[in-house]
């Protein structure tokens, strides 16, 4: 019978294989403790302040820039006013 390796799972960041010693668990994916970052600000994650979508990393306030409700309602008036597109977020 030939010998078949445990087959250990890949780190959806990098693709690479992650072993125990150096897992971290969110969405049900293990990542590298170096690929545990949010995509868009690079900032470190923690088990805090750690939203996955799809796979993919967030710190809390960048995913809700990218997935979170929008519209006048939502953080409109004088104050609030900006000439900003929103295209550094890279919405579909």
């Amino acid at each position: 019978m030939p010998f078949v390796p445990v087959e250990t799972p890949k780190c959806p960041a990098c693709g690479k294989s992650v072993y125990a010693a150096e897992e971290r668990v969110a969405g049900g994916h293990k990542y590298h403790k170096t690929c545990f970052k949010c995509s868009m600000c690079n900032k470190a994650l923690d088990s805090t302040n750690c939203t996955e979508h799809e796979a993919v990393l967030f710190c809390k306030n960048c995913h809700g820039r990218k997935y979170g409700p929008k519209g006048y309602g939502f953080g409109g008036g004088a104050g609030c006013l900006s000439t900003d597109t929103g295209a550094h977020l890279n919405r579909e």
